[in-house]
């Protein structure tokens, strides 16, 4: 039987990875992330907040999500390629496994208000959905770009009654819509900031790694019970990096285990990508340590991706730290790679995934092309959202 749990040892550190990580933040946000830090850490030790967690990701997300044998993949690409369905999740994605972690949090503190940002729009469904799940009023910031491109799940965070703030700062895309949210939360500090990926200060990396570890967890279990053995190498793709994060967690001990990123790389020029690690240089962005790209100044600079979810130029400093000691490879695929891939896996297998999960389908059939190997992809959401757009 395949357990559903998060794994513990996503908190044993304290906010760094090497020289990564942190909370530079403005003296206004010290006191309540310091709190946040300290709750959380009381929480997740108690046997009562776990077993919440866990019910809530059984009988309402739908948890474990499936582990599929992509045979039609497989044939065409040349190795054994599992998919790991965190599509099938309610709402879409694996953004709610965080959610219903992070809101649990937020109801046990009283808060009476959710902020959250979003790009792709499958966080801010999420998290509209676990606000609406514990009746607390819910606020989504979202770049003005971003609203027009995904233009349905706005159309769902609206209906599950979530007030969506689409921002016109910057690029409009998630940077802005995150330093949107930011600027909210220092002017009202007794709301709760749900933010959703493998960023910002701390304690939201080890926060948003030890709710999203249920990922890899399962996907261990899984390929053993289906194949006896692990993987060779295991694929994800890499915006903010908690998708990523969850899966490569249940594998990082298991150094034969190969471990690749797909970031957004755009037309395949820089700076016109999102390939943060690929191209980004080490500085501290919106509250945390880790590469960002940066221009000649030492200044963020905007990203491009055709995946809403991939296009920020900052990174989960866990995932700069994993690039720096060789643990895990990134790689830039490009906007035509990410469609090719996106078409074919519907074709081949009827599984139409987000375009964010596309990437890392693109590299794995690239990187695994007749060589027998083992893999696990995982499939981060489904691509419901992305099917209108001309691609």
């Amino acid at each position: 039987m395949i357990e559903v749990r998060p794994n513990p040892s996503m908190l044993a550190h304290q906010g760094s990875y090497g020289e990564y990580g942190g909370a530079y933040i403005p003296p206004v946000l010290e006191k309540q992330l310091q709190q946040l830090a300290d709750f959380f850490d009381s929480e997740t030790q108690k046997a009562d907040f776990n077993a919440e967690f866990i019910q809530l990701l059984k009988n309402y997300v739908g948890r474990p999500s499936a582990l599929f044998h992509a045979k039609n993949l497989s044939a065409h690409v040349g190795s054994k390629i599992y998919l790991k369905r965190e599509d099938l999740n309610h709402t879409g994605s694996h953004k709610i496994n965080n959610c219903i972690g992070q809101i649990l949090l937020a109801k046990r503190m009283g808060a009476q208000e959710i902020i959250a940002e979003t790009g792709a729009g499958q966080h801010g469904v999420a998290a509209a959905t676990a606000a609406a799940l514990l009746n607390i009023p819910c606020k989504v910031f979202m770049g003005a770009i971003d609203v027009e491109r995904q233009a349905l799940n706005v159309r769902r965070m609206r209906l599950l009654g979530a007030e969506v703030i689409p921002t016109e700062l910057g690029s409009k895309t998630l940077k802005d819509a995150v330093d949107a949210a930011l600027g909210y939360y220092i002017e009202n500090p007794t709301s709760f900031y749900l933010l959703g990926s493998h960023v910002g200060p701390h304690p939201y990396p080890k926060m948003v790694g030890y709710f999203q570890s249920v990922i890899g967890q399962e996907a261990r279990q899984q390929i053993l019970e289906f194949e006896g053995r692990l993987p060779d190498s295991i694929f994800a793709s890499v915006g903010g990096g908690s998708n990523a994060i969850g899966l490569f967690s249940g594998f990082l001990e298991d150094t034969d285990v190969t471990i690749h990123g797909a970031e957004g790389g755009g037309d395949g020029t820089y700076p016109n990508t999102a390939a943060t690690l690929s191209f980004g240089k080490p500085t501290v962005f919106q509250g945390t340590r880790s590469y960002c790209l940066v221009d000649d100044h030492g200044e963020p600079i905007p990203s491009k991706s055709i995946a809403a979810g991939l296009d920020y130029p900052g990174i989960s400093p866990q995932h700069a730290y994993l690039k720096d000691t060789n643990r895990a490879h990134y790689y830039p695929v490009t906007d035509q790679e990410a469609i090719d891939a996106y078409k074919l896996l519907s074709r081949l297998e009827g599984i139409t995934t987000a375009i964010e999960s596309a990437h890392a389908v693109a590299l794995a059939i690239k990187l695994l092309k007749d060589k027998n190997e083992l893999a696990i992809v995982n499939v981060s959401g489904r691509g419901d959202k992305d099917v209108e757009r001309e691609m």
